[in-house]
């Protein structure tokens, strides 16, 4: 019989499984991130209008490229899965790579239908023929950030996440230098404003997809027998994680219009919030990603304990971090808000709004660690019920309520949105247990 000290040592080893992949995970999405706010900046110091396009221009493009990206989520816990079956998986990358292109393609062609009825939104006339110029040349960027995006969960699944790292440092670097000189037209470059800024975006999403095609071109060996039923796997977990991105990326978009409806200033106070916890969500997402891939080698492996102890351990970090991040929110939340802005009023609308976020991320973090474990055992069409009842049905709703009936805005607005995510915890929690006691069972 294990004692605790024994016991310690034993989930002290799988965290630190844990933390090991999932540290240069959460370096990347963090380099990811700082991709967009190199745009964010450069646009800015262009003019208002460019600003204005970009911001209306990439809430559109990247509704599709969050759908899109749903679809290749299934890529590391499936080949996680089959390499826990000691089955051959590198076999497979030729039918990733095509498994990407035509989902690109797919997307592509979504984006090109909607551009031809970006007239129906009611843009303001300055920004119609910037919008719809940005979206026709970004669009081709789909094929290669979706490339890019495909290999990096088929090397996950390896554990290979330093290179796609270094690729995506890269590729912050280049998107600045191009953003400078074809925005501004330096260096010999025409100025080129926000059709510029979408160069950039296609080619540095090109390129990141072709270096890391280049890298994984040694396990371009051999064809397999299972590429229908790779394929087939791959939409099956697929589809339901890219609905769930897509509802609560829908979730936030439509949070955010409806504040705007009120004030610009709470609307500048709920995107700063928007900033701050989508900072401290990296770990947990990055935790998530690191679970998926531990349970789906334990799943392929038909280990009920390590799936059992990484989903228990994913949950300890999670909450362990929010715990810590709690700490800031509550004795320094107006030195973080004062990082984006020197509005005393922003800031001062804001504040109430912090103590609420504190329970909206420790409920996020443990549904995000649930998450990753569901998405190692193949059942994700839960997560996909759960973040639309959650969002769709609770939060936003809730959020309504509040606001339109009690005059409770920015508040009201959070209060459902933490609802939304107390619901998708609750559920996500009580789901993966059933199913590991399920799992146990059979």
């Amino acid at each position: 019989m294990e004692t605790l000290a024994t016991k310690i040592e034993i989930y002290k080893n799988y965290s630190k499984d844990i933390i090991k992949l999932s540290a240069p995970i959460m370096a990347g999405n963090l380099a990811n991130m700082l991709i967009n706010v190199g745009d964010v900046i450069v646009a800015g110091r262009h003019s208002t209008v460019t600003l204005g396009a970009i911001s209306v221009a990439s809430a559109i493009f990247m509704t599709f490229m969050i759908a899109a990206v749903g679809l290749m989520a299934s890529i590391s816990p499936i080949v996680s899965n089959l390499r826990g079956e000691r089955k051959t998986t590198k076999t497979l990358f030729s039918a990733t790579v095509k498994y990407s292109l035509i989902i690109g393609l797919l997307f592509y062609l979504l984006i090109r239908l909607a551009t031809g009825h970006i007239d129906k939104i009611g843009l303001a006339p300055d920004l119609y023929p910037l919008v719809v110029e940005y979206l026709e040349i970004s669009s081709w960027g789909m094929f290669g950030g979706l490339l890019f995006i495909a290999l990096k969960e088929f090397l996950q699944a390896y554990e290979i996440v330093n290179f796609p790292n270094m690729v995506t440092v890269a590729q912050i670097f280049l998107n600045l230098l191009l953003n400078v000189a074809l925005v501004f037209g330096l260096w010999g470059f025409p100025q080129l404003g926000v059709k510029g800024l979408a160069i950039a975006s296609l080619i540095v999403r090109t390129a990141g997809g072709i270096a890391l095609f280049i890298y994984c071109l040694p396990f371009l060996k051999g064809r397999s027998k299972r590429v229908k039923s790779y394929i087939k796997e791959l939409l099956k977990t697929g589809w339901p994680i890219s609905f769930a991105l897509f509802f609560e990326f829908l979730g936030f978009n439509i949070t955010a219009i409806l504040v705007g409806k009120f004030s610009s200033v709470l609307a500048a106070a709920h995107n700063i919030i928007i900033t701050i916890t989508s900072i401290t969500y990296m770990f947990p997402m990055s935790v998530s990603n690191a679970i998926g891939i531990k349970v789906g080698f334990a799943n392929g492996e038909k280990n009920i304990l390590n799936i059992k102890r990484y989903s228990l351990v994913g949950v300890y970090l999670s909450v362990i971090f929010m715990a810590l991040n709690a700490l800031l929110y509550i004795f320094c939340p107006e030195f973080l808000l004062s990082l984006f802005t020197k509005d005393y009023s922003v800031i001062t609308t804001a504040l109430p709004v912090m103590n609420i976020v504190i329970y909206y991320l420790f409920f996020d973090g443990i549904q995000c660690a649930c998450v990753g474990s569901l998405k190692g055992l193949k059942d994700t069409k839960p997560i996909m019920a759960t973040m639309g009842i959650a969002y769709l049905l609770i939060g936003i709703p809730t959020g309504c309520i509040l606001a339109f009936k009690f005059n409770i805005v920015l508040l009201g607005f959070w209060i459902g949105l933490a609802l939304a995510l107390f619901s998708a915890c609750m559920i996500s929690s009580t789901i993966l247990i059933l199913k590991i006691k399920n799992y146990r069972l059979s």
